[in-house]
């Protein structure tokens, strides 16, 4: 028995306790983490977005590209994430050792999406139990997991978005869906779904919407015992005391995906566990910056903070004189056709006697003033880009059809890859971009982790089980 009567649950064939690692991808989970999770008696998630693979000694191989074309690097990238994906699962596997369960975590909106879920599932036959799959509308996901009969645990964040999947897809295969992750979008780490008819600065109570879900589900004949995972803002068991065995709710398990980051077995490097033991509430922020057009959270660092500002040195422009659109741009920009209004004439002059001598368009009719460094930098991240999303914002790909978005390449975003794989291998944290769920301030609250005590995986479990 864990905390409150919390009881494991029957998933793959075996009793687990309903409690789930949260995968996170590029490498920010690997074997080491999800294999012990699943040891420890839980359902450990390896991360099959761009993971690592190993040479023959055991080191990690660079993820290099050759192809002179995008399309030629986007399917390298589509042949290290199966070969990253297959090395960990099998790891995870071993290490788990017959407990638990070994689930994958897919982002829809990767580049080549099925083409890796397919690859992998095709090369760990009776390895992994459950993919779980969000960020984007995945309708495909149930056949898929129907052709490799594996299990499949959407992520959605409304009982709107799960009643679209369902009625369109997922009732064809619903014996297979093993349970139904809802991700908070205010207190979730990484990408997450906020919709547009949701204020990003007025979080709402996870309770009614979880309950919103499991009304859709049981209108849809789906038994309660299908459990709805909560994602997001997971730290206490006991925070969730009403939630347990809680008839309204049906079976609920639960998510953690920041927690696990500060553990032995957790393969993000040193200095990134020592950020996330200093920060304080609100250090985590919501923000639209990524190249996939959703919203996500991460750490308010220099990275990020650089992109705010960036986004702040922005004007309209119009190329015909119209409206308050009455003065010439004579500063950042070639040509005589930028007019814009005599305010921002003003602030552009002054941006460039800052040093942000260089004006950049971006698709919505606005320029954003930067260095003539970061210009060279935005450029040659366009330029470099290996297809990683299945539609990217910063560099106008798509990875089907004629490979282009038809919009201009926004300089307001970044390059997601670079930046997550430079992390999660060592490099400097205040200099990328940082995920975590917006709990992370609790790392220096909580006493657990006092004297900078960093737990094993089965520690963590253990804890968790005690309500703590």
């Amino acid at each position: 028995m864990g905390f409150k009567g919390l009881k494991p649950i029957n998933y793959g064939g075996r009793e687990v306790w309903p409690l789930i690692e949260g995968g996170k991808g590029v490498s920010a989970t690997n074997h080491m983490s999800s294999g012990a999770w699943a040891a420890a008696g839980g359902i450990g998630t390896v991360s099959a977005v761009n993971t690592d693979s190993y040479d023959s000694d055991g080191n990690v191989i660079p993820q290099d590209y050759h192809g002179a074309t995008r399309k030629e690097r986007h399917q390298e990238l589509i042949d290290y994430a199966i070969a990253g994906a297959v090395e960990q699962v099998r790891r995870a596997y071993d290490l788990a050792n017959g407990k638990g369960a070994i689930n994958i975590n897919v982002l829809w909106e990767m580049g080549g999406a099925q083409q890796v879920l397919e690859g992998v599932l095709e090369k760990t036959r009776g390895l992994v139990t459950g993919v779980t799959c969000g960020a984007g509308m995945p309708y495909k996901l149930a056949d898929i997991a129907a052709r490799f009969n594996v299990n499949y645990l959407p992520i959605i964040s409304s009982g709107r978005a799960f009643r679209a999947l369902w009625k369109r897809s997922y009732h064809k295969v619903a014996d297979l869906m093993a349970a139904v992750v809802y991700e908070d979008p205010w207190l979730a780490g990484g990408h997450n779904g906020l919709s547009n008819a949701e204020d990003p600065t007025k979080p709402e109570d996870p309770y009614p919407r979880v309950k919103a879900v499991r009304d859709v589900m049981r209108k849809e004949g789906i038994s309660d015992d299908v459990p709805i995972i909560m994602a997001g803002g997971v730290w206490f068991l006991r925070e969730w005391n009403d939630w347990i065995d809680n008839p309204e709710l049906g079976q609920i398990a639960f998510q953690f995906g920041t927690r696990p980051l500060i553990t032995k077995e957790s393969p993000i490097p040193e200095q990134w566990k020592n950020k996330l033991r200093e920060l304080e509430p609100g250090d985590v922020l919501l923000h639209r910056f990524s190249p996939t057009g959703f919203y996500s959270s991460a750490i308010r660092n220099p990275f990020l903070r650089n992109l705010e500002a960036r986004s702040e040195r922005q004007i309209p422009y119009s190329r015909v004189e119209a409206g308050e659109h009455t003065v010439q741009l004579d500063v950042g920009v070639k040509g005589k056709n930028f007019w814009v209004a005599p305010k921002d004439l003003e602030r552009a002059r002054t941006w460039n006697g800052q040093g942000f001598t260089e004006a950049l368009k971006t698709p919505d009719d606005t320029v954003v003033f930067v260095t003539p460094e970061e210009r060279a930098s935005i450029r040659k991240d366009q330029a470099d880009c290996m297809g990683c999303l299945s539609h990217c914002g910063f560099s106008s790909w798509k990875d089907h059809d004629d490979y282009t978005t038809g919009r201009l390449a926004d300089p307001r975003s970044f390059c997601i890859q670079k930046t997550l794989q430079d992390i999660a291998h060592g490099g400097p944290v205040d200099d990328n971009l940082a995920f975590a769920g917006h709990a992370a301030y609790r790392f220096k609250q909580d006493p657990f982790y006092s004297n900078n005590f960093t737990p094993t995986v089965k520690e963590l479990v253990d804890r968790i089980l005690t309500g703590d």
